[in-house]
């Protein structure tokens, strides 16, 4: 840190906007699979998953993550071995998880969306030994995918199992036969195997390579600790002021690091109930919400904006919620107010990336956060009491209260580096502090603001959106001479991704065309909603295509 001495941030004058409970030390030893052991022992019959009318409790979680270790260890897992796991929030993905943890390897959480190309990095350069999916995914494309990786053990699994309700509006699939090529999830979980003795996770040891592209183009792997996220589940738990056995509702996907952490872990380390309802679709959401009465949930600003807009939601649909957070995209201070006045909760603001493992500021119960008169941001919260967040020049001097500048971040959730990419991680965790590429401010009281980006990332509901990617997509289209994106103003996504294109000469296509090419080959938060063809695009005298300028275009529009 430079010049701690001296440091305004470092004396942390957010502290006194911390009551005694939040201020408390928290040093967590172990990790979650010594949490599901101890709630195991203690509650052994509590609901620990819910999922539809399925109850599983915290003994058969920690009986079939166990058969699911002792399956991957007899097919030749071996301690460090990395296991990927691509579903959707189901009780599949926490014995995925769990088992895998209890088997010495680590988890790589993969987002369901990804296409072919996407699955192919991660599994390429994490150097994959094992995959657990959905039956219907290893059918359509990761079969193929898988084979040209180092994969050698698959699991497979049909998210109908557990439940019996089989809920149209999300569970909008069928039952495949079993492929003779993969092992069946919840087959191997019921087998009775046990789980090897002497592969429990040290806190040093890695839990989680997080993909995230950050701040640069090509998608990296965040190595969370099962330290990093045994404190930040610890300080959930501590801090949020939740009643005994809290309900949890996974609003945000687990295989994010918001779900992983805030959901998943913060509940598994507070002894609690998990509702999880498959994908995001809001009747459904609001269903669980008032069967389960849950105290506690977390998700992007788009989430609450589609609820509070769902013909059927009410006030009662948020009765029993303790706290409510929202992170992962920007959060308007009009959707808070507008949200308070129709449902009665507040909104709490939050900020943390990947390489935070989730949060590394947010808005503390008891509080609410302040907007900033100047810009009308409103404040992402205050760090914890043992995190320091400085705001730095690019020489690294620290700014003043008030003045902006990038975010940087050090403290016990900061993960140690990227996966075998020691240039990218001593460029971006330079003496183990995290420069976050992100421009902000913090006021006298500790309040940070976040207001803008360092350099072309696009945010959409959440989702990390590199330009290049979505370039690269648009020049293999045979009309496509010039290709630049850029992120613009989205009412609902709080940025979406527009494309300006120019043609080759005698060459045509439409828009809408181009929208689709993208959206065959790309995540879904990937391909432009917005599509303009220009003549020329602008560029420097050396060539290169200035993108501030279409920003500036599309301000002027």
């Amino acid at each position: 840190m430079t010049g701690t001495s001296a440091s305004r941030y470092a004396a942390k004058p957010w502290l006194h906007l911390l009551d005694e409970a939040q201020r408390a030390p928290v040093d967590p030893a172990d990790s979650l699979v010594h949490a599901l052991r101890r709630s195991a022992a203690q509650a052994p019959d509590r609901t620990f998953l819910a999922y539809f009318d399925a109850r599983l409790g915290y003994r058969e979680v920690d009986e079939l993550s166990d058969s699911v270790a002792g399956h991957l260890v007899a097919r030749g897992l071996r301690p460090g071995d990395r296991v990927a796991v691509l579903l959707q929030n189901s009780p599949h993905f926490v014995l995925a998880v769990l088992g895998a943890w209890k088997a010495g390897a680590t988890v790589v959480p993969v987002n369901p969306m990804y296409k072919s190309a996407e699955v192919a990095h991660v599994l390429k350069d994490g150097e994959v030994a094992a995959l657990i999916c959905s039956d219907r995914a290893w059918e359509s494309y990761l079969r193929d995918t898988a084979a040209d990786s180092p994969v050698r053990i698959v699991l497979t699994g049909c998210e109908l199992d557990f439940q019996t309700r089989d809920d149209a509006r999300v569970l909008t699939f069928e039952r495949l036969p079993q492929a003779s090529d993969a092992d069946d999830l919840v087959t191997v979980a019921r087998a009775g195997h046990r789980a090897p003795e002497d592969r429990d996770p040290a806190p040093a040891d890695v839990a989680l390579i997080s993909y995230t592209s950050g701040t640069s183009g090509t998608p990296k792997g965040a190595t969370n600790t099962h330290a990093n996220i045994m404190y930040n589940a610890e300080r959930q738990r501590t801090g949020l002021g939740l009643p005994e056995a809290p309900v949890y509702f996974a609003l945000a996907p687990l295989f994010h690091i918001t779900g992983m952490v805030c959901q998943f872990g913060a509940c598994l380390n507070s002894a609690g109930t998990l509702v999880l309802a498959y994908r995001f679709e809001a009747g459904v959401v609001l269903d669980a919400f008032a069967e389960h009465r849950p105290h506690y949930t977390v998700g992007p600003s788009t989430a609450f904006m589609a609820l509070a807009a769902h013909p059927a939601v009410a006030p009662d649909h948020f009765s029993s919620f303790e706290v409510i957070s929202s992170g992962g995209a920007p959060l308007p201070p009009a959707l808070v107010e507008k949200f308070r006045a129709g449902f009665g909760p507040y909104i709490r603001n939050g900020y943390g990336l990947t390489e935070c493992t989730a949060p590394c500021a947010s808005v503390p119960p008891g509080r609410e956060a302040p907007v900033d008169p100047v810009s009308g941001t409103l404040a992402v919260g205050v760090p914890g009491p043992d995190t320091v967040v400085r705001i730095v020049d690019d020489e690294g001097r620290e700014m003043p209260f008030g003045e902006p500048g990038e975010i940087v971040v050090s403290g016990p959730q900061v993960v140690p580096g990227y996966w075998r990419r020691p240039d990218a991680t001593a460029e971006t965790f330079p003496g183990g502090e995290l420069r976050t590429g992100d421009i902000g401010f913090m006021d006298e009281q500790g309040w940070l603001y976040v207001v803008d980006r360092k350099k072309d990332m696009i945010n959409a509901s959440g989702f990390k959106v590199w330009p290049r990617e979505v370039e690269d997509v648009l020049y293999t289209h045979p009309a496509v001479r010039e290709a630049a994106v850029v992120g613009v103003p989205d009412g609902y996504r709080g940025e979406t991704v527009k494309a300006y294109i120019s043609l080759r000469p005698g060459a045509t296509a439409d828009p809408d065309e181009l929208a689709v090419y993208c959206k065959e080959r790309l995540a879904a938060y990937k391909y432009p909603r917005q599509v303009e063809v220009l003549p020329d695009l602008p560029k420097t005298a050396s060539g290169k295509i200035l993108r501030r300028e279409l920003r500036s275009r599309t301000d002027d529009d």
